[in-house]
């Protein structure tokens, strides 16, 4: 099996007309994903993906056409906001959004719409998620993944390639991997995630990358502990160096008011019996010495 994405999904794309949004449109086909339509206001009637792929004007009569059931949002920041709000409202339980610098304040407005909604958001400013063998979602690189049976959750997209390259060339397979964004008002957390793992009989082992800034990794910690005792869990926290009150990277990704320092979170992951690994190369290493074995 796998969460979030597989065989089964059957994708809209928002944007797809637009540069990004046609790239990686491409890149999701090629890989095996089913898109099955693109929305673009003022160009429905067209077709994208050399013809493959409709185009809408609206999610609405997208799903209408050919029941999606899985959005990605390429819409630039200025737009995303609402073109969340239209996947919401068309009936569209799973988005991912792609796209980063969306204000703050700007989510604020959203998230309660899809709460209210009981649908699933992933990002804002997110690298999507990829169930390996099945389909991929957003701008994670096909080619670095291999099916196993490890889960994958990080806050960071570049950190997100980098360690799954790593586990691929160690022999070890992944189940999904998923960026949930490094925003600070994000639609799903590290418990989010790890909640659908749980449930998901091929995911054996996870992994989580972190970052500092908030206390997202502490709860998810405390959660671990409680839900997923034994499961083999590996972390990385990025940003061990950040002095407080400077951001690094991300929006979310910064020391204040005492809290969220990288030492914190070690020591909250380590004390749920989580091993943290040093740099993302140990990660490897340290599943297996946790008893995950190379397909």
């Amino acid at each position: 099996m796998s969460i979030l994405v597989g065989r089964d999904t059957r994708l809209l794309v928002q944007g797809i007309t637009g540069r990004e949004g046609a790239f990686h449109a491409q890149q999701m086909q090629a890989y095996g994903t089913n898109i099955v339509a693109g929305v673009t206001p003022g160009k429905g009637g067209q077709t994208a993906l050399d013809g493959s792929v409709p185009v809408f004007d609206s999610c609405w009569r997208a799903i209408q056409e050919t029941q999606a059931d899985t959005s990605v949002i390429y819409v630039p920041a200025a737009g995303a906001p609402d073109a969340i709000l239209e996947a919401v409202g068309a009936g569209i339980r799973t988005i991912f959004c792609i796209t980063e610098h969306i204000p703050a304040l700007d989510m604020l407005r959203v998230m309660p719409v899809v709460e209210a909604a009981g649908a699933r958001l992933i990002g804002p400013n997110c690298p999507g998620a990829t169930s390996p063998g099945r389909a991929k979602v957003g701008i994670i690189p096909g080619s670095i993944h291999r099916e196993g049976n490890v889960g994958l959750v990080s806050r960071s997209g570049t950190l997100t390639y980098e360690v799954v390259l790593a586990l691929t060339e160690a022999g070890i397979g992944q189940s999904t991997c998923v960026g949930i964004g490094g925003d600070p008002v994000i639609g799903s957390t590290f418990i989010d995630i790890l909640e659908l793992f749980r449930d998901d009989p091929e995911t054996e082992a996870l992994v989580l990358m972190g970052e500092i800034g908030g206390n997202a990794e502490e709860s998810a910690a405390r959660w671990k502990a409680e839900h997923l005792r034994d499961t083999p869990m590996v972390a990385f926290i990025a940003g061990r160096t950040a002095p407080p009150g400077r951001r690094m990277g991300h929006a979310g990704a910064i020391i204040s008011g005492g809290s969220g320092s990288a030492a914190d979170k070690i020591a909250a992951l380590e004390g749920a019996g989580i091993r943290v690994a040093d740099a993302p190369s140990e990660i490897p290493r340290l599943l297996m010495e946790a008893g995950v074995r190379p397909a």
